[in-house]
């Protein structure tokens, strides 16, 4: 551990992982430089808002704007939030500089006690970790569910004792500054094309969600879905004890589905546990796949088969996850705006089962869309595009086959809602479902799927 008593830290960031982290440092002796390059955290009101955050006794110091290389002096560590490329040019100038770079996760991680569940994979995250920290939660007397889902492990490290169990939703950003972050139990549910922009190659990105596994030993556990063919493969080099799941086939070993039954089979026995559609409250294929996992990742942590089943009947799906909101004069209305790359919209089309009138487009985040153009098979009757990439979807559409005549632009999200409900009739569906990000239009994808909801709950019966 890096004696940070009385010594200078970067933390780069001042969103929710870079407060926690400065605040987490000072509690612990450090004297926090705060350094932020966006043009909104150089807002008089931005760093009023921040200095307010860390408390009116603060020491710490707050940069904005161009990188001032004269705050390296005497820095041995630096903290970056989730959204800084670790090859940002000032990042790369302070290793340069000898500092070491450390994520919020790995900064939390060395203040943490107890057990760390960890989950990543690029679609799922967000309704596994919300089902197993809810499974722990009625199991286990400590628990905290942390990292990508919103609540910055910062925070909570504090708090944590010897018989703390953590449940993190971890993001391949999140694991690019991992160094001795060690979960008992990991699961990485899939990979597919996602934030190129930032990782450049899939090998890359890969590469940051298998590091998940880095410091496990066959003492722990990795949960790996078998019909992804990047954590397939990744089984057979998983430094951890793996546990399978498939929604597509028997396993001799593991958690499958065969029908509608999820059953967990060991040395070929199969043992049923559940029925999908009248012990589950969730739709989808995505989310059988979500509930296989987090069974894996539960039993692996030591919590009993009926209590985890029990758990599981409980549950309700996710906000903003293939969400259902209202039904109004005859059309259902499904907010899925937590789908923002084109395998988390796939899955959104999936769980539909009447003609859709869908909403797509936001930032580009350099994917491309033919997958998911291919996915609706018959099923949208309507492509209604919004953002940045509406041109490049709409050209996506007709090179696939889509009828352009089905195609509309809209400027803005309200007129897009305006569209659907006109051009809808009883028995469609509406899903916001936009296979992009937020970015640009919204400050992120909940306030995104918010306006949808409350737009919808505003119509007329």
């Amino acid at each position: 551990m890096i004696n940070i008593k009385d010594k200078k830290v970067i933390i780069v960031g001042t969103g929710k992982s870079g407060i926690g982290s400065a605040v987490l440092l000072e509690k612990n002796g450090a004297l926090p430089i705060i350094y932020d390059s966006s043009e909104k955290a150089q807002e008089e009101t931005v760093k009023a808002s921040v200095r307010e955050k860390l408390g009116h006794d603060t020491k710490a110091k707050l940069y904005t704007g161009t990188f001032p290389k004269e705050i390296t002096e005497g820095v041995e560590l630096a903290v970056l939030s989730p959204g800084v490329p670790a090859d940002a040019d000032f990042v790369l100038y302070m290793k340069e500089q000898g500092i070491h770079i450390w994520g919020e996760i790995e900064l939390a991680y060395h203040f943490a006690k107890g057990r760390v569940l960890a989950i990543t994979g690029t679609n799922g995250k967000t309704t596994t970790t919300s089902l197993v920290g809810q499974i722990m939660q009625e199991y286990f007397d400590s628990v905290y569910i942390v990292g990508n889902i919103g609540n910055p492990y910062t925070d909570a490290a504090p708090l944590m004792k010897e018989d703390t169990v953590s449940v993190a939703e971890i993001s391949s950003f999140q694991l690019e500054t991992i160094e001795h972050f060690h979960p008992q139990v990991s699961a990485i549910l899939n990979i597919t094309p996602d934030h190129l922009n930032r990782h450049h190659t899939m090998e890359n990105y890969a590469a940051a969600k298998e590091a998940i596994t880095m410091n496990q030993t066959k003492e722990d556990f990795c949960i790996l879905n078998y019909e992804n063919e990047y954590t397939r493969a990744f089984g057979d080099r998983c430094p951890a004890a793996v546990v399978f799941f498939s929604s597509a086939r028997k396993l001799e070993n593991g958690i499958y589905l065969d029908g509608e039954e999820i059953y967990l089979a060991r040395n070929g026995k199969p043992q049923r546990l559940l029925n999908v559609k009248t012990d589950m409250n969730l739709v989808g294929i995505c989310n059988i796949e979500n509930v296989m996992a987090a069974i894996g990742i539960s039993m692996s942590a030591g919590v009993p088969m009926d209590n985890i089943l029990a758990a599981i009947k409980r549950f309700v799906a996710v906000e903003h996850r293939i969400e259902y909101v209202a039904t109004k004069k005859g059309v259902m209305y499904y907010n899925d705006s937590k789908a923002t790359n084109t395998d988390a919209a796939i899955q959104g089309i999936k769980a539909m089962d009447k003609p859709t009138i869908l909403i797509g487009g936001g930032y580009d985040k350099g994917s491309t869309y033919d997958d998911w153009i291919n996915s609706f098979d018959g099923k949208v009757k309507k492509l209604v595009l919004i953002g940045q990439t509406r041109e490049k979807i709409a050209e996506c559409a007709e090179n696939c086959g889509f009828p352009k005549e089905n195609i509309i632009f809209e400027n803005t999200f309200e007129a897009a809602l305006d569209t659907c409900v006109r051009e809808a009739a009883a028995g469609d569906a509406v899903l916001l479902s936009p296979a992009c990000a937020s970015w640009g239009m919204f400050p992120n994808y909940e306030v995104r799927g918010k306006q949808f909801k409350e737009y919808v709950k505003n119509l007329r019966e």
